[in-house]
């Protein structure tokens, strides 16, 4: 193993019941005055904020703000709102019921209400460094991003189109009760899915060499969600599958399957200018890329696109450049068969414009004056060649 730092303080409460200790946890992480957060009115219809809000009561808490109306691709719009609401109300905890989009808001409001004369949006564009932070809890409704574990959080801001990743304070604790995901809709439980993979294939293809118990983590997450969300393709009920992927989301955003190496996120920079564009499911936006991401910078380390092919899907014909191509194709045609898009038209939004193509970029690069991401520092033109061969 290589060297590396790591710590993970969010509590995790799982399975059947789990919610159940929701005001125990708020009040062990110092909550009294607790704003909670949601997305749709699915969760008000569903019955689980007011079963939220009766176990908060029956536990000596009460939710002094209840605010719904998160939106995917989260805003910072909204966020700026909810700041000024949860400042009156003089919050002391954020509460988040949902996903990666409602619990990266509920990072962002802590955030600013422990900073009140602070633009949040300044921390989103590198302006500003924020660390003082409410505590944040979460209940997952959807196995997806796993920014319950994370350490990061991703707003949007709607004039400029900019979408951004930023480091965040993680929550201190997770509840998760794999019974909730189960009336998630086909579409978005499987864009999660999708991001759950990614988040551990971002940090699996490195330069660095010398982490066999990390890659056999990361090979055996990769391979337990896939097979998992096959079985939820026929059955989409099943509990089993459902708590093993809710698991998995968790793990492959807390830095376990990475350590001791570093992470390259060049699909989700790529994807985060697709859906701030065009609004689009964010794990669409990172199946939309990766196979032409990995046709690209694969030959600068073939070996290692080989051993993905050989544990992942078990290709072991052919030399080694044929086998990381083979398991290129292998990766794609799976996201494929669980119906999200590899390509701008799949993606919904149709070929575009040279001129697009390098808005795009020049989104990514700061107008060609960085290179992101680590397995291949990309520079603008890298950028462009990339989408080109996803533009079809």
């Amino acid at each position: 193993m290589q060297s590396f730092e790591y710590f993970c303080p969010t509590e995790i409460v799982f399975g059947h019941g789990a919610e159940s200790h929701v005001a125990e946890k708020i009040r062990k992480h110092g909550g009294s005055r607790v704003m909670i957060l949601y997305g749709g009115g699915s969760a008000i219809k569903s019955g689980l904020i007011p079963k939220i809000e009766r176990l908060m009561l029956v536990g000596g808490l009460a939710a002094l703000k209840v605010v719904g109306g998160v939106k995917p691709n989260p805003r910072v719009n909204f966020v700026r709102h909810a700041i000024r609401e949860a400042i009156n109300a003089k919050i002391d905890f954020v509460l988040a019921v949902g996903g990666g989009s409602v619990i990266d808001s509920a990072k962002a409001i802590a955030l600013g209400v422990a900073n009140p004369n602070v633009e949040i949006w300044n921390h989103w564009s590198g302006k500003i460094r924020l660390t003082k932070s409410l505590p944040v809890g979460v209940v997952l409704t959807i196995a997806a991003a796993g920014s319950e574990t994370s350490d990061s959080a991703v707003l949007t801001d709607e004039e400029s189109g900019f979408k951004r990743g930023v480091i965040t304070p993680r929550p201190v604790f997770a509840i998760m009760n794999p019974e909730f995901a189960l009336s998630v809709p086909r579409y978005p439980l499987f864009c999660g899915i999708a991001d759950i993979i990614m988040h551990t294939l971002e940090r699996y293809h490195s330069h660095i060499d010398g982490n066999d118990f990390t890659d056999m983590v990361a090979e055996s997450l990769i391979r337990n969600v896939m097979a998992q969300s096959k079985v939820l393709l026929n059955e989409p009920q099943n509990l089993h599958a459902m708590s093993e992927i809710m698991w998995c989301g968790s793990v492959s955003h807390t830095g376990f399957t990475g350590l001791g190496r570093d992470r390259d996120f060049s699909a989700h920079k790529l994807g985060h200018e697709l859906s701030g564009r065009f609004d689009v499911a964010h794990g669409a936006s990172l199946t939309t890329v990766w196979a032409s991401w990995a046709r690209t910078v694969y030959v600068d380390k073939p070996e290692r696109f080989a051993q993905f092919a050989e544990r992942i899907f078990g290709i072991t014909d052919g030399t080694v450049d044929e086998r990381a191509r083979a398991g290129i194709d292998a990766m794609e045609n799976y996201f494929r068969e669980i119906g999200l898009p590899t390509n701008f038209s799949e993606l919904g939004i149709g070929v575009q414009s040279d001129g697009e193509l390098e808005f795009l970029a020049d989104m990514v690069t700061a107008g060609g004056t960085k290179k992101v991401a680590t397995f291949r520092p990309l520079d603008k033109q890298t950028v462009i060649e990339i989408y080109r061969k996803a533009n079809c």
